[in-house]
């Protein structure tokens, strides 16, 4: 029997009705006027989309000319239900979404999970969103892929960076970091927060990321660390918050997208 990881949030962060789920995300990435080069890895919020989707579709929108290229996405997000340590793996064949069925990457799951940081610990995708979001933005911008989830918990970078370095691969292989940034702050803090983290993604200082910067600031340090090694640039295409999209100023959730490529 095929093991399919079936939709969490559907109805909740995003629609459920495929057809309102395909026309929403087209839009937001038809709004997000952020062309350049493809990007090698990216950082994208993964809130609900009436709050950070326009901010994700401006990564996303760097996609559009990799539609071919790009037949692998290693996606890596924090746990927001259950505690764990290292990073773990799905033993599904398929993550569904209203928009169809993504095939995941059994090889490379191999490959991984021999590290003493790797496990495979299916209920902590169950419910998990930090990963369940980014999918139909990938499926809408890309053609045939495969998938690489990992739910990361407590890890180091240099943990972090060798399950990335492992599965680095080339142009066909797209790195996804979700994470938010700071949380319920007033909005003149969580500028301030937020424009800290976007300055130590953008410098490559992994440790200048604070306990309050980023939850997934895990994974998004070992990116750092990696990124640093392989000499890629890092640029903030987006930033904002929930007070500029769909919310109140007095308690925001911060939101920023950033693309990753080798310097020019």
């Amino acid at each position: 029997m095929t093991h399919i990881r079936t939709p969490a949030v559907a109805g909740m962060f995003y629609p459920a009705d495929a057809n309102t789920l395909q026309s929403m995300v087209d839009n937001l990435l038809a709004d997000a006027d952020t062309p350049g080069n493809t990007p090698k890895a990216l950082i994208v919020p993964h809130a609900g989309y009436i709050y950070s989707g326009p901010i994700a579709a401006s990564a996303y929108r760097r996609l559009e000319h990799a539609r071919d290229t790009i037949t692998r996405v290693v996606l890596l997000g924090p746990s927001h239900r259950v505690p764990l340590f290292g990073l773990a793996v799905s033993s599904a064949e398929y993550f569904a979404t209203p928009l169809g069925n993504i095939p995941l990457d059994r090889a490379a799951t191999d490959q991984i999970l021999p590290m003493k940081q790797v496990r495979l610990m299916d209920e902590a995708h169950t419910m998990e969103h930090s990963l369940e979001v980014q999918l139909p933005f990938l499926q809408s911008s890309l053609k045939e892929f495969t998938l690489v989830p990992l739910v990361v918990g407590e890890a180091s970078s240099d943990e972090i960076g060798e399950v990335l370095e492992t599965l680095w691969g080339g142009s066909e292989t797209l790195i996804v970091i979700s994470s938010d940034l700071s949380h319920y702050h007033d909005y003149a803090t969580a500028k301030r927060l937020d424009a800290a983290t976007s300055k130590a993604i953008e410098t490559l200082v992994p440790d200048a990321i604070g306990v309050e910067g980023a939850c997934g600031r895990t994974p998004i340090k070992g990116l750092l660390a990696v990124a640093a090694r392989k000499g890629l640039v890092a640029q903030t295409v987006d930033l904002r918050n929930s007070g500029d999209t769909a919310g109140t100023r007095d308690e925001v959730v911060g939101y920023g997208a950033y693309v990753f490529d080798y310097a020019h």
